[in-house]
């Protein structure tokens, strides 16, 4: 019992802490009559089970046993003080069995999008290895799923603008370089050029890249990443090694290489649950970011519980946030850039 009471204070105290940073930085921003936004990002969900996975312990079975509302339980909190959240879906949502042959299929049922209604994430990209496991009519009932709860997407030339209750336009792009390459320099061009031009106040570059399992970008993650930023973006935003990677400083804004897993229904009990929300807190004025992003890690686990997967991210503690932020430190070692005992980000 002393545990709990003990993990609880812990939680209650970051949440705390990041509710007194948001609001400081509010206050002292409309002080100077900039208006400032607080944007939370996490890694890879995926609302389903592989196609060679049974039902045991799957997504699928905590869904049926404990609701929509188990699976970002204890990161709500969190994404319910900020202006923004967005996460990557990396899946579909569909009743069809038309699986594309591949090594990996994912998919969760339509009325898994309610696991989203109640979360306190406001958009998604869609940008990724997986969006067409089941072809065409998994990518079309995925759509519907999402437009049924009001969910923003973006994915390849189809942009998207999120507005905060504040009126800041917040607008992202979302690509696909692990089956597109170089193809993507088209889509994150023109996407970035038309938000601007919609008047969007800040502008997102989500990339979907790397290798598996690597805890270093590959030499192609940094140069899209450095061109993302030449070409205008505010902030890149990168997924799919599955694992955490480190965070560069480029010309004066930040490229974060890879937010790990989140709530992620791929794998059963993978062997590195350590992931991480990273909030970016910009200024605005003029349609234009002012000054340099703050950025702070929130270090996470993506299970609540150690011995195996229940797709339930939770902000980690004690010795796992320590080794979080360690790791971090360590790959971004060379990326010009260093993150405190209590996660906030700092340029060499």
């Amino acid at each position: 019992m002393n545990k709990i009471i003990k993990k609880a204070a812990v939680f209650i105290l970051i949440t705390a802490v990041v509710f007194s940073s948001i609001s400081n930085d509010s206050i002292s921003s409309q002080a100077d009559g900039i208006k400032s936004v607080t944007i939370s990002l996490a890694g890879d969900c995926s609302l389903g089970k592989l196609a060679i996975h049974d039902y045991s312990n799957s997504f699928d079975q905590y869904f049926d046993n404990y609701g929509p509302d188990h699976f970002f339980k204890n990161v709500k909190p969190i994404f319910d003080l900020d202006d923004m959240t967005l996460v990557n879906f990396e899946g579909v949502l569909t009743n069809s069995n038309g699986l594309v042959k591949k090594q990996y299929n994912i998919k969760g049922r339509p009325e898994f999008n309610q696991v989203l209604v109640n979360s306190g994430i406001d958009a998604v990209t869609l940008g990724n290895n997986h969006r067409m496991d089941y072809g065409e009519q998994g990518l079309a009932d995925t759509l519907v799923s999402l437009n049924a709860i009001n969910m923003p997407y973006a994915f390849d030339e189809h942009t998207r603008i999120y507005t905060t209750k504040d009126g800041i336009k917040i607008g992202y792009v979302s690509v696909n370089e692990v089956y597109d390459g170089k193809k993507v320099e088209n889509y994150l061009i023109s996407g970035i050029s038309s938000l601007k031009k919609a008047g969007c106040d800040l502008v997102l570059a989500c990339c979907h890249w790397g290798i598996e399992l690597d805890k270093y970008p590959a030499p192609y993650q940094k140069e899209l990443g450095h061109k993302c930023i030449d070409w205008g973006a505010d902030l890149v935003v990168g997924c799919h090694p599955h694992v955490l990677q480190g965070i560069e400083y480029y010309n004066g804004k930040y490229i974060i290489y890879s937010l790990g897993n989140f709530s992620f229904g791929g794998h059963k009990n993978p062997k590195d649950k350590k992931s991480m929300i990273v909030q970016a807190t910009i200024n605005v004025a003029g349609h234009n970011a002012v000054g340099e992003a703050s950025l702070k890690v929130i270090p996470c686990l993506i299970s609540s519980v150690p011995n195996k997967n229940d797709y339930c991210p939770t902000p980690a503690t004690g010795t796992e946030y320590s080794k979080i932020i360690q790791n971090l430190n360590t790959y971004s070692r060379n990326l010009k850039v260093t993150i405190d005992a209590n996660g906030n980000v700092f340029h060499k």
